[in-house]
């Protein structure tokens, strides 16, 4: 009797640890299920962050394949004054201001048709240059100096830039914000749109790349009270490089790096500037910043155009020659300023001062 019971209660006994032992091996798989689904979750993530490409390859964005050919006019689009140059980027063209005619400059290149219809429009498809994303889309020819365009976002080592296609007769109706888009896609066809009134004869292709100023520009258009509104991708907020030194390299198949073409970019002049923070700018593109804290002031180098180069924080000597707070210019390198269309500095006797279109350019910079 003594060994039934002794047996029955080592096999009660033995079903109990049995039991606790399937169910620690359950809970232990749940947990081993969890746990490894979380990996793949962060892998997932990380999988879905974009690969910034050592550079991009690029196509041209018409038809025409002979942009080295940068004096001819079937190439390049004149204005009305007839002259080659002005189709050019640069300070290439002259405008008059209140009594004076003075060099205006042009952030693109104007790129002429290739095949024109009966009655002289122009024909040509417009592709994107490189692989990018659709970063805005204006379909209302009449609300901007661009006209219909459209803007593409590229990644860059640098960082997010930017090439602009203006003066469409069209943009494609299947495109919309913030889809990709590869090189040779066809996102518009040529035309002449403008507030600036392009006659039908000279339809073109304005073609335009560059970086973006302020991540927060929407909010600084509205706080101005400004009209009509497109967004970060308006032209107050765009700044151009020269778009003609791109063209090598839709024949040679190279590579083109942003980063190593804008920090060898010429400098026109260097500003000493009062800032409470980094410049959003230079949170966006770590790179062209060359070291200390920013907060007090900095020196900013400037391309000819007004595109931010490298900047770093002020000495204490370089910031005492600051008179109210206000920015100041350092040194100027008139050579690459040339004839300085864009006239963020001017000369008044041998004295290099602030102009009246840097109080813009600072304003949208600087805003936090």
């Amino acid at each position: 009797m003594s060994y039934l019971l002794s047996n029955t209660g080592r096999n009660v006994s033995f079903s109990r640890h049995l039991f606790v032992l399937i169910a620690i091996s359950l809970i232990a798989a749940g947990c081993w299920m969890f746990r490894s689904s979380a990996p793949k979750a962060a892998e997932s993530e990380h999988i879905d962050e974009p690969v910034v490409p050592p550079g991009l390859s690029y196509t041209f964005p018409t038809p025409q394949t002979g942009l080295g050919d940068t004096n001819n006019p079937d190439v390049f689009m004149p204005t009305e004054s007839g002259k080659i140059e002005s189709a050019w980027y640069g300070s290439t063209r002259t405008r008059k201001f209140g009594k004076q005619f003075l060099p205006a400059f042009h952030e693109g290149v104007d790129i002429a048709p290739v095949t024109r219809d009966s009655k002289g429009r122009a024909q040509d498809p417009v592709f994107a240059a490189a692989d990018g994303c659709i970063g805005y889309i204006n379909r209302t020819g009449g609300n901007s100096s661009y006209g219909i365009y459209v803007v593409l976002l590229h990644h860059d080592v640098l960082g997010k830039y930017y090439t602009l296609y203006g003066h469409l007769a069209s943009a494609a109706a299947d495109l919309k914000e913030g889809d990709a888009v590869s090189h040779g896609t066809e996102i518009g066809r040529m035309g002449n749109t403008s507030t600036a009134g392009i006659p039908v004869q000279r339809s073109h292709l304005h073609f335009e790349m560059g970086t973006v100023l302020n991540n927060r520009f929407s909010d600084w258009f509205r706080k101005e009270k400004l009209k009509p509104f497109h967004g970060n991708m308006h032209g107050y907020n765009l700044a151009g490089i020269n778009p003609m030194d791109l063209f090598p390299y839709m024949t040679n198949g190279q590579l083109f790096v942003l980063q190593q073409y804008i920090t060898n970019c010429p400098v026109a002049f260097r500003l000493i500037v009062p800032v409470t923070e980094k410049p959003d700018y230079y949170c966006r593109y770590p790179s062209l910043w060359t070291g200390g804290e920013s907060g007090g002031v900095i020196v900013m180098d400037v391309s000819e155009s007004g595109v931010p180069l490298k900047a770093r924080a002020a000495t204490e000597e370089e910031a005492a020659l600051l008179q109210k707070n206000k920015p100041r210019v350092l040194e100027v390198f008139p050579e690459v300023l040339g004839r300085n269309g864009a006239r963020l500095i001017v000369d008044h006797e041998g004295d290099w001062t602030l102009g009246r279109n840097a109080k813009q350019w600072l304003g949208i910079l600087l805003y936090r």
